[in-house]
């Protein structure tokens, strides 16, 4: 015997009351991404979206995929690939990912290394390792919203990390000890970082080194799109250059992430954490009570595909994304008002906007929308939520006839509220 609709929906709405009320306090801080609300926008095809940080997907190595996942299901190699494997990650991909790494300067073996879920799951694991509630993470201003995610459900508190101040040692480390806690961690993109497209120099990662050296902590190197590079040298992960200073991995404090989802496939999730072994066995640890493994298909057909086809796909990326920032960067020079600056990349996926002061990145977005185009406001990349009048623009996903565009529809809105 069912209950009348009235009492049902009372014993709903008490009983939602009720298990919200269980929820750990940790919940309150986490918050819906701005990024995955507006990806549902790329739907819509009257919209021009620079809101998504993601590839596209006319160029992902679907055939390369095909044949890897066809062969990993062949009679004899299903047994592996459908089946259960290690925590630390399928032996081959982890071969391949040791000398991917000696190829950027960081000597290392198997050992040093885990396979995770994309490196946000690497982000998050590392947030449960290092940090209790009140212990300080050192972020850059503005940071990647997905780190922030990641790490506020351990109830840091946040502090910024920038090689180019000369704010003393002694003054972070007595706000970290004001707040109850300790510096546990700097987390940064060294190249086009997400989402200002800013790569540190080689001094500034050495600077950041020796910051974390005073300060006693650790660093977080996110290195998702160290491959797009569209110009200029390549310069040396912050790992690499400790490995130098001090002549093994296993002496070093910087923790290395990488990730496929930016070259070769996001939606298979596979991404990988490099570092001193204690560091790697902890998050082992973490892994195996988490989800025990990262999926074995998806390891193998990466291991097959990054094998075959990995620098020559790279090196096609390079040169459409190159293009379509070049476009871009163009496209702002003819279309943006007086009063708007840009960042100038020399690779990644963003140009970060900033707006002159008085104006909300937010409530421009409602409007851009109006004209059917998209972007990300800018305040959510600050842990603070800050400077608001700024804002972050893909351009990986549009080809410059619609970057041209889409670049003349937002400037003709920002000068509409000027």
């Amino acid at each position: 015997m069912s209950l009348p609709e009235n009492l049902a929906e009372s014993t709903l709405e008490k009983t939602n009351a009720r298990l919200t009320e269980l929820f750990a306090n940790r919940t309150g801080r986490m918050r819906a991404s701005e990024i995955r609300e507006l990806l549902k926008l790329l739907d819509q095809p009257n919209i021009i979206s620079f809101a998504g940080g993601i590839p596209d997907p006319a160029y992902f190595p679907r055939e390369a995929f095909a044949e890897a996942m066809t062969k990993a299901l062949s009679e004899q190699a299903a047994a592996v690939a459908l089946q259960y494997s290690t925590s630390e990650g399928y032996t081959p991909l982890r071969d391949w990912i040791v000398g991917y790494m000696a190829r950027h300067g960081v000597t290392c073996t198997r050992d040093n290394i885990l396979i995770t879920a994309g490196s946000q799951q690497a982000l998050d694991y590392l947030g449960k390792i290092f940090l209790n509630a009140g212990d300080t993470a050192l972020v850059t201003w503005p940071t990647y919203m997905g780190a922030l995610g990641a790490f506020n459900a351990y109830e840091p508190r946040y502090d910024r990390i920038d090689p180019q101040t000369n704010r003393p040692t002694e003054d972070v480390l007595a706000g970290a000890k004001a707040a109850g806690g300790e510096v546990k961690f700097a987390y940064l993109s060294t190249d086009f970082a997400n989402p200002t497209g800013v790569t540190l120099t080689e001094d500034q990662r050495r600077t950041v080194l020796s910051r974390a050296e005073a300060l006693g902590c650790a660093v977080i190197e996110d290195a998702a799109y160290q491959e797009l590079r569209y110009r200029g040298e390549a310069i040396k992960p912050i790992l690499a250059l400790e490995i130098e200073e001090k002549g093994d991995i296993d002496a070093c404090r910087t923790i290395y992430l990488g990730s496929f989802s930016k070259t070769l496939a996001p939606g298979l999730r596979v991404g990988w954490a490099v570092a001193a072994k204690p560091v790697i066995s902890q998050m082992v640890l973490t892994k195996q009570a988490a989800d025990l493994q990262t999926a074995t298909i998806n390891q193998i057909a990466v291991s097959e595909v990054a094998n075959g086809v990995f620098e020559d796909h790279v090196a096609k990326l390079r040169e459409v994304y190159g293009v379509r920032l070049d476009a871009m960067l163009a496209a702002l020079e003819r279309h943006m008002p007086e009063g708007v600056e840009w960042t100038k990349p020399d690779g990644g996926m963003f140009v970060w906007v900033t707006l002159p002061q008085g104006m909300d990145g937010a409530e421009l977005l409602k409007e851009a929308l109006k004209a059917n185009v998209a972007f990300v406001p800018g305040g959510a990349f600050y842990a603070d939520g800050s400077n608001r009048n700024t804002l972050r623009l893909n351009f990986s996903m549009s080809a410059a006839a619609k970057i041209e565009e889409g670049i003349a529809r937002l400037g003709d809105v920002i000068r509409a509220q000027l």
